[in-house]
């Protein structure tokens, strides 16, 4: 099966103008396509995170996002950080357009900037929640998994990559271009793996491309 292609800098300038300069909602795709880049979000967990995951009470946005076990992939919480320069904007001019357009308001207007905490972070067109799809998949192991995904997102955010020209580009290359980043800066793989969420170290080996470059580096140093 062919992988989900890894972002090149440039490519990744080139799809965030595009993605402003094409979308119906610039703000919420920008920010969708970030938090796959550079938090390792899955489509499955930014359709269901929640704005009081990201925000306290008082309206400030949270330096530490732990993802319940309830909507992670392999049921297993971890913790990410939307501490990110691009990505702390983004989550801002989303808020904004949110908040002007009413989209899921409280009655309390001085908590979470009169947004509901328990509303999904993220919204489709007309400001409701994506639906959830249950499906089924064989693990490792051999055994039949049940798990949520989000159909709609997932088309939606590979689209992106189409309109911006991206060839394989699809709602996995932000956590393929994640790894290998981090990979390319010398992260061990023991926190690769934390920061993707998964079980084994043997999972992470699909979401990791390695650069002609390093690999010429590496046969250089080998003794």
């Amino acid at each position: 099966m062919a992988q989900a292609t890894v972002l090149r800098p440039g490519q990744y300038r080139h799809l965030l103008r595009a993605t402003r300069a094409t979308s119906r909602c610039p703000e919420r795709d920008v920010l969708v396509l970030l938090m796959g880049i550079h938090m390792g979000m899955r489509v499955s967990e930014i359709a269901q995170v929640e704005v009081g995951d990201f925000m306290f009470a008082s309206g400030k946005l949270r330096q530490e996002v732990s993802l319940r076990a309830a909507v992670t992939k392999g049921c297993r919480q971890r913790c990410v950080y939307p501490t990110n320069r691009d990505l702390a904007g983004a989550l801002e001019d989303w808020l904004a357009v949110r908040i002007k357009r009413r989209w899921r308001m409280s009655d309390e207007p001085k908590k979470f900037r009169g947004l509901r905490p328990d509303s999904a972070l993220i919204l489709t067109f007309k400001g409701y929640r994506y639906s959830m799809n249950c499906k089924r998949r064989v693990n490792y192991a051999g055994e039949q998994i049940d798990y949520a995904a989000c159909d709609a997102l997932q088309s939606h955010v590979s689209k992106l990559y189409r309109d911006a020209g991206i060839k394989g580009g699809s709602s996995h290359s932000g956590r393929r271009t994640m790894a290998s980043r981090l990979l390319a800066q010398d992260h061990d793989l023991d926190t690769i793996q934390l920061m993707l969420g998964h079980a084994d170290l043997e999972c992470v080996d699909p979401y990791l491309e390695v650069s002609k470059e390093r690999l010429r580096q590496a046969f250089a140093v080998v003794l």
